[in-house]
């Protein structure tokens, strides 16, 4: 059965966390000091290898504005009507601070997979987003179409890299709940048995 997060309990951000969009989010935004201590708890995600297959680029005042017009533009590109262009601008510029995600795996490395590159870097995610919140900040993880949008992954990207999405970051308005329902987490975590064995072994 879950047990319910209580003020004292230390699991308390991990387990009241939850995603918070753009219409409820206010200024302040995180400082650069808070977003260093969110990279931090970041940067203590499993890695195997310590390869750290991942960056951040925040996306803060003036620059909004002008990751907002180049939404605009590849939404007109891609044939968007103008009303739908706009609405893309807007979602550079009405999050008090975006920060993108950048992946950087290395495809070849000897040790670390490409699927535990990227597992590092979902895992980095996650402590970045719990942080915040632990903090007293809301958020949550956008893509869509503009990620593969060549003009907007090489504003982003160096060689080699690719663009994984934004997170939106303020300060909730109101309680956040859960958009989707999940299993109780005696039904995600099992005993393992081995071939040939039976249960109560």
């Amino acid at each position: 059965m879950d047990t319910p997060a209580s003020p004292a309990d230390p699991l308390t951000p991990w387990l009241t966390r939850v995603s918070v969009g753009t219409r409820h989010l206010r200024s302040p935004a995180p400082s650069p000091a808070d977003l260093l201590r969110m990279t931090e708890a970041a940067l203590r995600a499993p890695d195997h290898a310590g390869l750290v297959p991942f960056r951040f680029a925040a996306v803060r005042g003036g620059a909004r504005e002008r990751l907002g017009a180049l939404f605009e533009r590849v939404a007109l590109a891609q044939g968007k009507a103008p009303e739908q262009a706009l609405r893309d601008r807007a979602r550079a510029t009405d999050p008090p601070l975006l920060v993108a995600v950048i992946a950087r795996i290395d495809a070849g490395h000897p040790l670390a997979t490409v699927h535990e590159q990227w597992i590092a870097l979902g895992g980095a995610l996650s402590n970045f987003l719990t942080a915040a919140h632990a903090m007293g900040y809301g958020g949550k993880m956008l893509s869509g179409s503009k990620v593969r949008a060549e003009a907007v992954m090489s504003a982003f990207c160096r060689p080699g890299e690719s663009l994984v999405g934004w997170m939106v970051l303020g300060t909730p308005q109101g309680q956040g709940r859960p958009k989707f329902h999940k299993p109780r987490a005696d039904a995600v975590l099992t005993d393992w048995m081995a071939p040939g064995d039976t249960p109560g072994q």
